[in-house]
């Protein structure tokens, strides 16, 4: 008899979970994410002020290439109205699977790591990595060899970003890795002298260093790109690891954008070009995420 309603027991939970699910692409009753984003013609976006990919301008509207690339994308899906939600890069992908936001549009790079907590889009855009150092580079730093070659080298870097684990790769010491915010706190950390350099995608700490517009800082012109798996980087919008649905939508109106080579319309105006930033059209999400083209 114990065994029976052991058995029943189990039974009974097995049924709630396949019941209940967790599949949030549902989001209400049989209305699924996306069925309700049509309806209300809304939608949430999390974002990192980081220019040139998504960052809020001056009259507090959400700017940028892979801002562009999403919009278009959404209003081709029907929906109009794009809603940003500022948040520190570190803080996207857990804000997206609290349900802060809907997906996540900011350039983020494609990484087999991400891959298990989120769901990206195909990719939209690609790019390489920058240093930003005291004016004069006194410390002579040119590549990533150079700051893991010296183990008193500290260097500012976004959290959550990729170049945390380049570095790592590329022989830097955790210990010398000053993880901050955003943008401007590298930038600052540099400035005060606790960091000797900071780093960050290419196009995004170059344009903010012009914006600065200060002379304290300058850009390594003749910074070495590490050769390692994962540079370039391919940025994509993410979503909920299980909105399946909204993804392959935003993906089949992506695809049309490719087609017609309206990528590179979108892009150019944030200072990107076609030769470095549009991505090979034979390059897909799964092949980043599986590692084979990582």
């Amino acid at each position: 008899m114990k065994k029976l309603l052991l058995a029943l027991s189990i039974f009974s939970v097995m049924f709630l979970v396949a019941a209940c699910g967790s599949d949030e692409s549902k989001d209400s009753g049989s209305e699924s994410v996306l069925e309700k984003l049509k309806k209300d013609g809304k939608v949430k976006v999390g974002f990192a002020n980081e220019k040139p990919y998504a960052y809020e301008d001056e009259d507090g509207e959400l700017k940028g290439a892979a801002v562009e690339i999403a919009i278009q994308v959404l209003n081709n899906l029907g929906i109009d109205e794009v809603e940003g939600h500022l948040s520190d890069f570190g803080n996207l992908i857990p804000g997206l699977a609290a349900g802060k936001f809907d997906l996540i549009t900011a350039g983020m790079a494609i990484t087999p790591d991400r891959c298990e907590n989120v769901n990206f889009g195909e990719p939209e855009i690609q790019y390489g990595e920058g240093l930003i150092v005291a004016t004069g580079n006194p410390m002579e730093l040119r590549s990533y060899k150079d700051v893991a070659a010296n183990p008193d080298i500290k260097i500012a870097v976004m959290s959550g970003a990729t170049e945390i684990d380049f570095l790592i790769r590329e022989g830097v010491d955790e210990s010398q890795i000053m993880k901050v915010p955003d943008i401007p706190a590298s930038f600052s950390a540099v400035e005060s002298g606790r960091a000797h350099a900071t780093t960050g995608t290419e196009m995004t700490i170059k344009m903010a260093l012009e914006s600065a517009n200060q002379d304290k800082l300058e850009f390594v012109n003749d910074f070495t790109q590490p050769e390692i798996e994962g540079n370039p980087s391919f940025g994509a919008a993410a979503f909920r690891i299980d909105n399946d649905e909204f993804r392959e939508a935003y993906n089949a109106e992506l695809a049309k954008l490719k087609e017609e080579n309206k990528i590179e319309d979108l892009i150019t105006p944030s200072g990107f070009s076609a030769e470095m930033n549009i991505v090979d059209p034979n390059l897909t999400t799964e092949s980043i995420c599986s590692g084979e083209n990582y």
